[in-house]
């Protein structure tokens, strides 16, 4: 099986700032199909919510964040 890519689309954000569009701004691809969408959960191998990948220009997380992703689960930072 595939990964699954999610992308976050930096042209659509401009975009939505611009104007009054409300463009969905993550893409996901299966190596089949391409989704365009706001927001995508992902699940873990237990079925349960790992991650939420969020995007809403009107309340950010953060000021400068208008993409975001949210978990309850613990990370790993890797610098490189």
């Amino acid at each position: 099986m595939p990964k699954t890519i999610i992308n976050v689309n930096r042209y659509n954000i401009k975009r939505n700032e611009d104007r009054r569009n409300y463009m969905p701004v993550v893409t996901i691809w299966d190596g089949k199909t391409e989704d365009h969408c706001h927001e995508v959960i992902i699940y873990g191998q237990d079925g349960l919510e790992a991650a939420r990948v969020m995007y809403n220009r009107d309340n950010p997380a953060r000021p400068s964040s208008k993409v975001w992703i949210e978990t309850d689960n613990e990370i790993e930072k890797i610098v490189r």
